[in-house]
C-alpha cells in the first residue's frame, strides 16, 4: 500500500505582514515634499544661531546701520540690527516651546483617553464630560488670560499650549481604546491578570500609534501658530530675544520700505506650518487605510 503524502495547498497564502505607518505615509508624494518643507526650516532653526554671526559679523543685539536700511544682505530692523542675523537665531526659541507644547498635549492627553476608553462606566463619562467643558474654550482665549495673570513665560506657554491641546488628543485617544478593547489579545492579558497600568502600556498603546502619530503632527502645526501669534501680539517670547513673531510685529511698520524683516519669518512660520501639515495629512491617510494623489 502506497503512503499518501499530504501537500499543503498552494491556496493558502502566509500571511502578509503590514508595513509601517511612516513606511505606508512614506509612498505619498506629499509626505516628501511636507519633510523637506519642514526639514530646512528646522535646519535653519538649529543651526541659525551659529550660522547667523558668520555669514553677517553681527550678533542679534549688535547695531548694524542705520534703522530700515537696506544694509547688508537683509537690511536692518528699526532698532538697527542685522536682521538676517536675527532671523536665523529667531525659531530656535519658537521650535522648542513648540515640541515642548505638542509632548505635553499628547503624552497628558493619551493616557487621559486610554484610561476613559478602556475603563469605561462612570470613569468614561467623567473624564469625558470634563474633556467636554475644556474643549468649550478657544486655545488662544485660555493662553491669553493665563499670560494676563501671570505674565509672559515660557515654561506658561508650553504647559498651557499642551493643557489645551490634551482634550482634543483625548478624544481622540479614547475613541482608539474603545475601538481595540474587546480585542482577543486584551481579553488574553485580563484573563492571565495582567494589571490593567501594564494593559494600556503593553497592549493599548502600541495599537492606537497611528491616530497618535496624526494628533503629532496637527498639534504641533498648532503649536506653531499658538506661539508665534503670542509673540506678535507681545505676550510670548520678549524682546531683545530674536524671534520671529515678535520680528513680524517689531518690523510691520516698515513693510514698504525694509520688507526682509516680516518677510522671512513668515516665510519661515508658513514653510513650517505647511510641511507639518502635508506630513500630517499622509499620516492620516495611512492610519485610514486610503491611498490619494499627490497634490500639485
Amino acid at each position: 500500500m502506497t503512503a499518501v503524502e499530504t501537500v499543503p495547498s498552494v491556496s493558502e497564502e502566509a500571511p502578509v505582514k503590514r508595513a509601517g505607518l511612516w513606511r505606508t505615509a512614506w509612498a505619498f508624494p506629499q509626505t516628501k515634499v511636507g519633510t523637506v518643507l519642514a526639514g530646512v526650516v528646522v535646519l535653519v532653526a538649529l543651526l541659525g544661531p551659529w550660522l547667523g554671526p558668520v555669514l553677517t559679523g553681527y550678533g542679534t543685539t549688535d547695531f548694524a546701520g542705520k534703522p530700515f536700511k537696506p544694509d547688508g544682505i537683509a537690511g536692518t530692523d528699526g532698532l538697527g540690527r542685522d536682521v538676517l542675523t536675527r532671523f536665523l537665531s529667531g525659531g530656535t526659541t519658537l521650535l522648542l516651546y513648540a515640541v515642548l507644547a505638542t509632548v505635553l498635549g499628547i503624552v497628558l492627553g493619551a493616557l487621559i483617553g486610554m484610561i476613559a476608553g478602556y475603563g469605561g462606566g462612570w470613569l468614561d463619562s467623567i473624564l469625558m464630560r470634563g474633556n467636554d467643558v475644556l474643549l468649550s474654550f478657544p486655545q488662544l482665549v485660555i493662553a491669553l488670560l493665563a499670560i494676563a495673570v501671570i505674565g509672559p513665560k515660557g515654561w506658561l506657554l508650553v504647559l498651557v499650549i499642551g493643557l489645551t491641546h490634551a482634550p482634543r488628543t483625548a478624544r481622540v485617544a479614547r475613541q482608539a481604546t474603545v475601538a481595540v478593547r474587546g480585542s482577543d489579545y486584551i481579553r488574553a492579558a485580563e484573563m492571565y491578570a495582567v494589571p490593567r497600568g501594564q494593559i494600556l502600556l503593553r497592549e493599548i498603546l502600541p495599537n492606537i500609534t497611528g491616530p497618535l502619530m496624526v494628533e503629532v503632527g496637527l498639534r504641533l502645526t498648532f503649536s506653531i501658530g499658538y506661539i508665534a501669534s503670542l509673540s506678535f501680539l507681545g505676550l510670548g517670547i520678549q524682546p531683545p530675544t530674536a524671534d520671529w513673531g515678535l520680528m513680524i510685529n517689531e518690523n510691520r511698520i516698515a513693510l514698504v520700505v525694509q520688507p526682509w524683516g516680516v518677510l522671512l519669518p513668515v516665510a519661515a512660520i508658513a514653510l513650517l506650518a505647511v510641511g507639518t501639515n502635508l506630513v500630517a495629512d499622509s499620516l492620516a491617510s495611512a492610519a485610514a487605510g486610503r491611498t490619494r494623489e499627490a497634490r500639485s
